[in-house]
């Protein structure tokens, strides 16, 4: 019965999020709105035992809209100093969202840990899917596992590059003249006569 609550409380959550994703006029309560999505359904995966697809929404999905705003940020050229003025305006509804998941993960891990009113069991042989689909990732499908993470890498590094701008003006490091520079390229002698200052 528990589990039943559970699973309604999960998915009318989900969808009264969902419809704020696309109802709310504010673009950083869509962002809650849609990471609450994702999280409510990674609960009701978990309640049906399929652990990498919830693993998969919340690590994926979640971290990826986190990144994609960062890069948003980083191209746009987001004044820092008026982002942080606005942060206590939404401090108060990002409290009540991380208040909202945490609830869903202590009802979540309740429901799962039953047992006997666990939605999806186990299969006979006590493996989970989430152990199956590792050993099967790390031994048949390694060489592609590791080439789409060379892909993801690729692609990462050309996002930077993307976004890295050059400004004149601006000192940059410079090790090779830091490395060859002289005594006499950094240090003057002066014979400065008693009563007299240091010229310009």
């Amino acid at each position: 019965m528990f589990s039943v609550i559970t699973f309604y409380a999960l998915a009318g959550i989900a969808i009264a999020a969902a419809f704020m994703v696309v109802a709310a006029r504010n673009p950083v309560h869509s962002v809650m709105f849609l990471i609450l999505t994702f999280f409510s359904a990674a609960g009701l995966f978990v309640l049906m035992s399929a652990e990498f697809l919830a693993l998969l929404l919340v690590m994926v999905y979640v971290g990826a809209v986190a990144v994609l705003f960062l890069f948003v940020v980083m191209m746009l050229d987001v004044d820092f100093v008026e982002m942080k003025q606005g942060f206590l305006q939404y401090l108060p509804f990002g409290a009540v969202v991380a208040l909202i998941l945490l609830t869903e993960m202590v009802l979540v891990g309740a429901a799962y840990f039953k047992g006997s009113e666990q939605v999806a069991k186990l299969p006979d042989d006590g493996v989970s899917n989430l152990e199956a689909i590792g050993t099967l990732l790390y031994t048949d499908y390694a060489f592609f596992f590791e080439a789409a993470g060379l892909v993801l890498l690729v692609a990462m590094i050309g996002a930077i590059v993307l976004t890295l701008r050059t400004q004149e003006g601006v000192k940059r490091q410079d090790v090779s003249k830091q490395i060859g520079r002289r005594r006499e390229d950094g240090v003057e002698m002066l014979d400065i006569k008693s009563g007299e200052g240091i010229g310009s």
